[in-house]
């Protein structure tokens, strides 16, 4: 495995979690504190990639519910290969502990009228 050969996880050039949160709340201070927290946990740097041309959470587009904005589904389908609400709430983000089923309904919704 390539992981095995001492190459870096992607988005880990900044640190640890702690370090990427401050990298991040650099980056964009307009950003909750919750979303930043786990955008430098799940993300580290590739969080740059959230926040191409954002200058505030409007600029992320429609927020689903528990911090999960349009934006980072498309970076989730994108550079993530979801497919579905279930893919994106339970299998890159476990976000679907914190959100009810008709958020997911309104988040599949999106995915199938945004789909590339």
């Amino acid at each position: 495995a390539w992981t095995a050969a001492g190459e870096p996880l992607p988005g880990s050039d900044w640190g640890d979690a702690g370090q990427a949160c401050e990298q991040l709340r650099h980056q964009a201070p307009w950003l909750p504190e919750a979303t930043l927290r786990r955008w430098a946990s799940a993300y580290g740097s590739r969080s740059i990639d959230l926040l191409h041309g954002a200058r505030s959470l409007f600029d992320l587009g429609e927020d689903f519910g528990a911090g999960l904005h349009a934006r980072e589904v498309a970076f989730l389908c994108d550079h993530e290969w979801a497919r579905s609400a279930e893919d994106v709430l339970w299998r890159r983000s476990k976000l679907g502990l914190q959100m009810d089923a008709a958020q997911a309904v309104r988040l599949q919704a999106w995915m199938d009228s945004h789909r590339r």
